[in-house]
């Protein structure tokens, strides 16, 4: 929320000498009735009145200062507006196959992997990011975009219960994954285009091989960073089975030569995770990339937002003088 004429907030000063002035009458006032000792009335228990005495004086402070509020005009902006920034454009392709369950990470291979790329993502404000995901399919689940709390909020709904719920056939398609986010970065315009791809597998579904992706996304300029994560030998692995999971120990089985063919291909780079610690250095290296200027555009849309404080000065000068009327209602 913002201001439109914050100027008028200099008015609250005057409510210093207004409050001055209601102290100090009330330190003047005269009593209505004299009596020669108050010893007489001692024992005389408080009343709720008494408590309640300048109430409505501080109700009248605070729809006044209300009051000021509207007058500053306060304003919620939509922004969307015309800027030059610095990045580069980036396409995560991330392996969703059941097989991601694996515990070799904590607290599996999936989490491990979204925990690490949400803090890349952070990390890189002026970057244009999208997210592309596979198991024996693949498809888009968020296009490219610098709003990354959009896509931040893509990236948690990700999970391989995508598979166990029948939104997508098992398997580890490599090729038809970098396939759809080459067809998300071909028509980009910025210097560096990089593909980051996560998989813990060996390519055995789809109709484009790994290393054919790979020569496309050369065509277009792209890089691939390729990341096996998993460690050496045999993981723990969550087998969902008459209605409930059971853990089972399976061996690790990463296919690193294409991998490692599809990176050297494009120019780019193959890194092996085999704990959470390498994966977010895996992450920082890829971090240096070279940057590229890019014009977004951006729009502001102001909304008056004073409805609020006039309801609640509304509220307040009523109260005062529900007060005066009633239980606070002088005689003359």
């Amino acid at each position: 929320m913002q201001l439109a004429n914050p100027y008028f907030l200099l008015l609250l000063l005057l409510l210093l000498p207004y409050i001055a002035w209601y102290l100090l009458r009330q330190h003047r006032s005269e009593a209505s009735l004299h009596v020669s000792s108050t010893l007489p009335f001692k024992d005389v228990p408080h009343s709720y009145k008494e408590y309640l005495l300048h109430v409505p004086f501080l109700l009248r402070i605070v729809a006044l200062t209300m009051l000021v509020i509207i007058l500053c005009r306060p304003q919620r902006t939509n922004v969307l507006e015309d800027k030059d920034i610095e990045g580069i454009d980036i396409m995560m392709c991330l392996d969703v196959s059941t097989s991601m369950m694996a515990k070799d990470l904590e607290p599996n291979r999936i989490e491990a992997a979204k925990a690490v790329a949400a803090d890349f993502i952070s990390g890189r404000p002026n970057d244009n990011i999208g997210l592309t995901v596979f198991a024996g399919e693949a498809y888009t689940q968020c296009p490219m975009t610098v709003d990354h709390t959009m896509l931040l909020s893509m990236l948690n709904d990700v999970s391989c219960s995508m598979v166990y719920e029948g939104a997508m056939h098992d398997g580890t398609a490599i090729g038809m994954g970098v396939a759809t986010a080459v067809n998300r970065l071909k028509d980009s315009k910025a210097k560096s285009k990089v593909i980051i791809l996560l998989t813990d597998g060996t390519n055995n579904v789809s109709d484009i091989p790994p290393l054919t992706a790979a020569s496309i996304a050369k065509e277009y300029g792209i890089r691939i960073y390729t990341i096996g994560v998993g460690r050496n030998g045999m993981a723990t692995y969550p087998v969902y089975v008459a209605g409930h999971f059971e853990d089972i120990q399976i061996e690790v089985e990463i296919d690193e030569n294409t991998l490692r063919s599809m990176a050297s291909t494009t120019q780019g780079e193959y890194y092996r995770a085999t704990d959470n610690n390498s994966l977010e250095e895996v992450y920082h290296k890829i971090d240096q990339l070279e940057k590229t200027k890019m014009r977004v555009t951006q729009y502001a849309k102001h909304y008056e937002a004073y409805a609020i404080f006039a309801i609640i000065a509304i509220a307040c000068l009523l109260m005062e003088l529900l007060l005066k009327e009633t239980i606070l209602k002088k005689l003359p």
